[in-house]
């Protein structure tokens, strides 16, 4: 049996801690004022990241993120979401994952949602 995903969430911009893992970058976008060098991925996940369209409407609006939330979730339930959500699972039953994204507040960004995801038992996406 897989055990428990330990997932974290972080900004890009935070330096990398030890405890991190394999480090995800979870944006469509690369991170402004960030060097591949500097951000020490060990993977760009780039197609689990919301669409275009869903991350303009979004804006990071607080008030947003719970339709945000659901609008997301269902996006990852789409073929193109899909696998690329369950390379993030597999490599997150591997061991620890942590997630970055370059929003200013990481708990109320796709970052958290995915960690939130990947918490969950496999199907409920």
């Amino acid at each position: 049996m897989p055990q428990q995903a330990n997932v974290r969430v972080r900004r890009i911009y935070e330096s990398p801690d030890a405890d991190d893992g394999k480090r995800v970058l979870v944006d469509r976008l690369w991170p402004r004022g960030v060097s591949k060098e500097r951000a020490h991925l060990n993977e760009w996940a780039k197609d689990v990241a919301p669409s275009t369209e869903l991350r303009k409407w979004y804006g990071h609006d607080p008030e947003r993120f719970p339709e945000f939330e659901q609008r997301y979730r269902a996006e990852l339930r789409d073929p193109e979401h899909q696998d690329a959500f369950e390379q993030l699972r597999d490599l997150a039953e591997t061991g620890t994952v942590t997630l970055l994204t370059a929003a200013k507040r990481s708990d109320i960004s796709e970052a958290q949602v995915l960690a939130d995801l990947l918490a969950e038992p496999a199907g409920n996406a």
